[in-house]
């Protein structure tokens, strides 16, 4: 924004020392000030425009940014979570193993009520398939297509989530980054008008006038057509 504002200065600077010096000049140098004067004012218009989309976008992709690190946070956290469960469900198995294989019923049905409902649902499609006969069944309910972890998709949701913010604030970045960019060919403008204003001679001045002109039709064409905050 500070770029921004001296530019708008600037060309305010450059269109008063213009107003001083219109009344000695013939005609077709009068011509040559009002369109200098015409550009330094759209000149002001779109550098303010663009400083004020560069700044939008700035404040967008550091929002987005910060979303995106607080988002993958949760995942990694939900992610720990789901890892656990996985562990707790495996050393529980075990246990119930140890107890059916050694005959002790009660032991059994303890490690059974000690199963998550998740796990449960699992442990009991794998049994329906007689797995200490059948040996074509899955080596534990952990393999079975019924197991499912409530971390684990809301881990992988959260990051998709963290995905999104973070390519949002990348092309937010991006946004900000061409106004950025048209803010300087705004300033070269400024630049070559006053740098035009220094001849005396008319055809050198057109010549650079020209030049701006075009820099700043190309500019304000960028301007009207970089998406909006």
């Amino acid at each position: 924004m500070l770029e921004s504002t001296s530019n708008v200065e600037f060309a305010h600077e450059i269109t008063e020392r213009g107003h001083g010096r219109l009344s000695t000049m013939d005609g077709r140098s009068k011509w040559v000030e009002i369109a200098e004067a015409i550009v330094l004012a759209i000149v002001a218009v779109a550098t303010a425009w663009s400083g004020y989309q560069a700044a939008k976008w700035d404040a967008l992709s550091a929002k987005n940014y910060n979303l995106a690190s607080r988002t993958t946070v949760l995942s990694q956290a939900k992610s720990a979570l789901a890892g656990q469960d996985r562990l707790y469900d495996i050393i529980t198995f075990n246990g119930w193993v140890l107890a059916k294989t050694s005959g002790n019923d009660k032991l059994v049905k303890y490690y059974e009520r000690r199963f998550r409902p998740e796990y449960a649902a699992a442990f009991k499609a794998w049994q329906m398939l007689d797995p200490f006969t059948n040996p074509s069944a899955p080596l534990g309910p952990i393999f079975m297509q019924e197991y499912t972890n409530a971390n684990s998709r809301e881990s992988a949701d959260l990051g998709r989530e963290a995905d999104s913010y973070f390519q949002i604030a990348v092309n937010s970045r991006q946004n900000a980054d061409q106004y950025v960019r048209v803010t300087v060919f705004l300033a070269t403008v400024l630049l070559l008008t006053a740098l035009g204003q220094r001849f005396d001679i008319i055809g050198p001045r057109v010549a650079v006038v020209a030049i701006a002109c075009i820099l700043l039709i190309l500019s304000t064409c960028w301007v009207l057509t970089f998406p909006k905050a």
